[in-house]
């Protein structure tokens, strides 16, 4: 990422009310990097996890893992509205708020668009996309139904190498752990808070 220019001071991302979309493959990280930046914070910060809020779903649940169709498309459009309203009314008591999905850059409709219908046209988003060797690594130690199949993961991070060209702000954490990861978050909010991307 580019540095601000001399003389410019970058924005004080730990004590503006922001709402941050962190996009992503499964095993990119955005999870942990998330909650890390919520927790280290100055000013009160939440973290939404659109994972979390679709798996309050018990009986009846739609697996993606067994096959994408209707029913895991509506539950993810349900997770999404839940967490944008969520999102809204931490923003409307002056809560920040960093929500994290795998937002394809060829739906954008579906993704981008959605989420700034759910959270406003304050959302900032950033892409979390570390190399594919490293994704895989991470998702190998996952469980449950949050680990996907080697298959799996390298195709959805091939789509999500659509986002370059993009405009958006990319982080390339592959070498970077995760407080690294949260400090060029900050850095790259910084300059989004200053010149927001266009999307």
């Amino acid at each position: 990422m580019p540095s601000p220019p001399p003389g410019a001071a970058p924005a004080d991302t730990g004590s503006t009310t922001l709402a941050v979309l962190l996009i992503g493959p499964a095993g990119a990280g955005k999870t942990s990097v998330a909650k890390f930046w919520a927790e280290h914070r100055r000013v009160p910060t939440a973290h939404i996890s659109l994972d979390d809020v679709r798996e309050w779903v018990r009986s009846g649940f739609a697996d993606p893992q067994s096959g994408w169709n209707d029913h895991s498309e509506a539950q993810y459009r349900l997770a999404r509205r839940t967490c944008g309203f969520a999102a809204r009314n931490f923003l409307a008591n002056g809560i920040s708020c960093i929500l994290d999905d795998a937002v394809f850059p060829d739906r954008p409709v579906v993704g981008l668009g959605g989420w700034k219908r759910h959270v406003g046209p304050g959302l900032l988003p950033v892409v979390l996309l570390p190399g594919l060797e490293i994704v895989l690594e991470r998702n190998s130690q996952r469980s449950g139904n949050r680990r996907l199949t080697d298959e799996e993961v390298a195709r959805i991070h091939g789509r999500m190498a659509g986002w370059y060209g993009s405009g958006l702000p990319i982080i390339d954490n592959s070498q970077l752990d995760v407080p690294a990861t949260a400090r060029v978050l900050d850095d790259v909010l910084a300059r989004a808070i200053t010149s927001p991307p266009k999307w």
